[in-house]
């Protein structure tokens, strides 16, 4: 018997881990799926842009990302899949340029705070994350209001790449981002590409288990509130997170049910690449792969 076809791939979190990208690539030419969402994390860390390393001195989308897909795309002509990607919290915010001019290629449509139809489907993108421990602070916006969790830092305390304005960082929200990004809009058939993952949910499980900062416990999930209400209140067809890495681990899964939205996360631990396989007509049915 063959095996089921699912024309939707979802890949994040592969920090410029070639053999990841690699091992993706193989997929997609023994599979040829439509579309593969590209959820954030994408490259090297952008923290090392501080050092100097030598990462930065050749860009990984340059030399790897755009080369081995122009490769792929020339392989596969016409069934080279559409690719929609963000850049996460560890991404560096000037790479956003680099990403923009490869999407002249038409290897890739860049979808961080943009939407557009594909198929019968409302393809949505955002990228920010609730302020984290880390200093990179490029793709981070406070949630729904200018309460930080213990142990993280605000945006204005950390580090940017690019400069941002006053504004965007103090009174941007996530939640103000994405009401703004749907205004209005009918999201039965909508699947939105986020990097953060909805708050107390089994895909924002991280491990801080009895971690503390003067002695206040720190709360083991680090999603987005925001993301999450706009779930439960706008219940798009289909919702896609990264970000936290083991929260499949620690909860024993990599999906979860909001009302009738379908949120899947590509994070991953482990030594293997995870690939989430869906059928947007029938989510209900998505898996993932380990390779």
């Amino acid at each position: 018997m063959s095996k089921e076809y699912y024309p939707f791939y979802f890949v994040s979190d592969l920090h410029g881990w070639e053999t990841g990208y690699r091992k993706l690539f193989s997929a997609i030419k023994a599979d040829i799926p439509l579309v593969v969402f590209l959820g954030g994390d994408l490259l090297p860390s952008g923290s090392l842009h501080f050092t100097g390393n030598k990462f930065f001195a050749n860009s990984f989308i340059d030399d790897f990302l755009a080369p081995e897909l122009l490769k792929l795309k020339r392989e596969l002509k016409t069934n080279f899949p559409q690719f929609f990607i963000i850049l996460g919290n560890d991404d560096a915010r000037t790479e956003e340029t680099v990403v923009l001019r490869h999407e002249q290629e038409n290897i890739w449509k860049y979808m961080h705070n943009r939407k557009v139809a594909f198929m019968d489907y409302q393809i949505y993108g955002y990228a920010c994350v609730p302020p984290t421990p880390f200093v990179l602070k490029d793709w981070e916006r406070y949630d729904i209001s200018h309460f930080v969790d213990p142990g993280a830092l605000a945006p204005e305390e950390g580090r940017l790449t690019s400069e941002l304005s006053e504004n965007e960082i103090h009174d941007h929200t996530i939640q103000n981002d994405l009401e703004n990004l749907s205004a209005g809009d009918a999201l039965e058939k909508a699947v939105f590409l986020f990097h953060a993952p909805p708050y107390q949910t089994h895909l924002d499980r991280a491990a801080l288990d009895n971690h503390f900062v003067e002695h206040a416990p720190l709360d083991v999930h680090v999603g987005s509130i925001a993301i999450k209400r706009f779930i439960q209140e706008r219940q798009p067809l289909i919702t896609l997170h990264g970000h936290v890495h083991e929260s499949a681990r620690l909860t024993g899964s990599w999906q979860e049910k909001i009302g009738r939205t379908h949120a899947f996360s590509a994070a991953h631990d482990g030594p293997e690449m995870a690939v989430v396989c869906f059928d947007p007509a029938n989510p209900g049915k998505a898996i993932r792969r380990l390779l």
